[in-house]
């Protein structure tokens, strides 16, 4: 314990990490102004002993203005101060010797003091779910850079403020291609006609701005006239799944959260999704086939960015519940309007566009991280 101050975790760790001591939990408090902290070090890979880091605090305690004491698994408790700009920052990756150290260094630089952490284990992805105040730093700033340097260290981040984080999330909806399935729909449909390369020069058309949406869409889907639906039969057997997405949809599910889809794909394969997953909702174009054979039209309105957008407020109607209380998980620039209408918007091995306006970011391996970052963890242990 000490007087409570920026940087302090961070002076505090930096010896167990260079000596690959594993920090396996944690529990940080602050009352009146003095940082009281419980730490559970695991020494099975360290290069040091407990008797040889206990010597090292020892010899620095005056420098560092701590007292400390060795006892093993014992807790000291405290009550932490009112902070004036709180905000929840929970850190999600693959558990190593160093990221409290690494994420407090960041923390520090910035200005902002660590009010709370907690460490929660799930096999070999660690959740570390921070309370920091941002009231030395411009809050906006402060996410803005702690993501940049958060990820730049390989950790998956989410920033939200602590009111926000405290309202219950009741919906979740994902965006298809390259998040629930693992590859772009389109594209395999484009290699079946034998159009890859007309269709990829389309989308890096419309990803440079040269063209909207709506009418990349088109283009594309009107150079595949003429497909069988045995193609899309085919294609829709063998949807890959994106690692975890199953599990995820199963647990959400077990624990109450209505799911929903929202894509700017085709429903022939949201309907396949909906029927095997279980969500709850499914949007998408609606590609026109008749005797047999796509047309290369599109039925109806296109599902498109403002349209996806414009979902996230039908569906907290239809469920009587706020904007507030829905969870937008996407990966591409057209599902920005969707991450920012909801509650809670998550950014999945996504780019750098959409990364700026969501809450936080996945990366592939770790979509089953949204269950730490929802607090579900706990209760997926329980189901």
């Amino acid at each position: 314990m000490g007087r409570d101050r920026s940087g302090l975790i961070r002076d505090i760790l930096s010896e167990p990490a260079m000596q690959n001591v594993n920090i396996v939990d944690m529990d940080q408090k602050v009352m009146q102004g003095i940082s009281v902290m419980t730490v559970v070090a695991d020494f099975e890979s360290a290069k040091v002993t407990p008797k040889k880091l206990e010597k090292w605090y020892r010899d620095n305690a005056e420098s560092l203005a701590i007292d400390f004491s060795f006892l093993p698994l014992e807790k000291h408790q405290g009550r932490r101060q009112t902070a004036k700009e709180l905000y929840i920052v929970t850190i999600l990756a693959k558990d190593r010797p160093g990221i409290i150290r690494d994420v407090s260094e960041v923390a520090a630089r910035n200005c902002v003091n660590l009010e709370r952490a907690s460490v929660t284990a799930r096999g070999e992805l660690i959740s570390i779910e921070f309370l920091m105040d941002f009231a030395d730093c411009t809050a906006d700033d402060c996410r803005a850079q702690l993501k940049r340097e958060c990820e730049r260290l390989g950790l998956d981040v989410f920033i939200q403020d602590l009111g926000q984080s405290r309202k219950e999330k009741r919906l979740i909806v994902f965006d298809m291609d390259m998040t629930i399935v693992d590859f772009e729909i389109i594209n395999r449909l484009a290699s079946f006609a034998g159009v890859d390369e007309q269709v990829n020069a389309i989308t890096d058309r419309a990803m440079n701005g040269e063209m909207d949406f709506k009418e990349s869409l088109r283009q594309r889907v009107r150079l595949l006239k003429g497909m069988p639906l045995s193609t899309l039969q085919e294609i829709a057997a063998d949807l890959q799944l994106t690692p975890g997405s199953e599990e995820l949809i199963h647990h959400l599910k077990q624990v109450g959260y209505k799911i929903a889809l929202i894509s700017g794909g085709f429903t022939y394969f949201t309907d396949v999704l909906k029927e095997r997953l279980g969500f709850d909702y499914a949007f998408a174009n609606d590609l026109e086939i008749k005797d047999g054979v796509l047309t290369g039209e599109i039925k109806g309105e296109i599902i498109d960015a403002e349209a996806k957008g414009r979902i996230i407020y039908d569906l907290a109607e239809r469920e009587k519940i706020s904007p507030d209380n829905i969870v937008a998980v996407g990966d591409g620039a057209n599902d920005c309007l969707m991450i920012k209408n909801a509650g809670l918007g998550v950014a999945f091995n996504a780019k750098e566009v959409l990364k700026k306006v969501s809450d936080g970011s996945l990366s592939r391996e770790n979509l089953l991280g949204l269950l730490n970052v929802l607090g579900l963890a706990e209760k997926e242990r329980e189901v």
